[in-house]
């Protein structure tokens, strides 16, 4: 799915959700990003140190004009209404042109702050879009009640050693919070996110065999993310046996890197996990 982001100079807020967006890793999924008054500039200075904050570069974007051609993306988000207006009176397909949010402020001209703000804004919006069904027959939203034996029952099914009910409700009252895949209150796939200060640790991770390959691990993650974000941790750590090279290729894709073995962590086979890491900040 081809998605275009489209602001008016194409030096900072599209090229912002373009790099955010494909930082995602979502499978069958491209970002590109366009703007309507264009002169082959690169971003500014200020989007590529705010990018970087947010783990992506876009220090090699050159801006580049909207044409007719682009209106052959599957979808099309715009930074303010008055652009969506403009394509839209210009042959745009009013079934798949939006505005992102109510529109996104341009920082052009402002302090490294503004553009920070501008960023939160764009990320705010996209993981909505994102997590909130509008791709997707699913939701990504934080645990209840009713999701809780059935992440205990996927337990069971996946894991030698696996959580119960009654371990789950007591980590949730904690400090660790689940969240959950799901359609209709039924559960797809959930991960459990263990925070202590500044640091997080993945305790939890499973996406049922029917509803794999289908981005939910990918976007259960990016939530995992979002959430360390706002709560200002500094990294996310996890163990993944080192036989599961599915999960270790995923991981590695989304930024985390192997800082170290835990011999003989896992038992049922008794096997060594790799720690991993993804940094959220310096």
């Amino acid at each position: 799915m081809n998605i275009i982001f489209v602001c008016s100079g194409n030096t900072c807020r599209s090229p912002f959700a373009m790099g955010y967006f494909n930082s995602l890793g979502l499978k069958d999924f491209t970002a590109e990003s366009r703007g309507l008054m264009v002169s082959g500039q690169p971003v500014s200075r200020n989007s590529a140190i705010i990018a970087k904050e947010y783990g992506f570069s876009i220090d090699n974007h050159i801006s580049a004009t909207f044409t007719k051609d682009d209106f052959n993306a599957d979808y099309i988000f715009t930074m303010s209404k008055e652009i969506r207006d403009f394509l839209i009176a210009n042959g745009g397909n009013t079934n798949k042109i939006f505005t992102l949010g109510n529109g996104i402020s341009d920082p052009f001209g402002g302090d490294l702050e503004i553009y920070r703000q501008c960023m939160k804004s764009i990320v705010s919006e996209i993981n909505d879009l994102v997590f909130n069904g509008f791709f997707y027959d699913f939701i990504i939203e934080d645990m209840k009640d009713c999701h809780i034996s059935q992440i205990a029952h996927i337990e069971k099914l996946f894991f030698s050693e696996p959580w119960s009910e009654t371990s789950i409700t007591e980590s949730s009252k904690s400090n660790t919070d689940f969240f959950v895949a799901s359609k209709n209150e039924n559960v797809r796939g959930y991960i459990g996110l263990n925070h202590i200060l500044d640091e997080g640790y993945i305790t939890s991770f499973a996406v049922t065999k029917e509803n794999q390959n289908k981005n939910i691990g990918t976007l259960l993650l990016n939530k995992c993310f979002s959430f360390g974000r706002e709560k200002e941790l500094s990294f996310i750590s996890l163990e993944v046996r080192k036989s599961n090279f599915k999960a270790i290729s995923l991981y590695n894709k989304l930024g985390f890197e192997e800082k170290g073995i835990r011999r003989n962590f896992y038992s049922f086979p008794k096997e060594d996990a790799i720690i991993m890491t993804r940094r959220l900040k310096d």
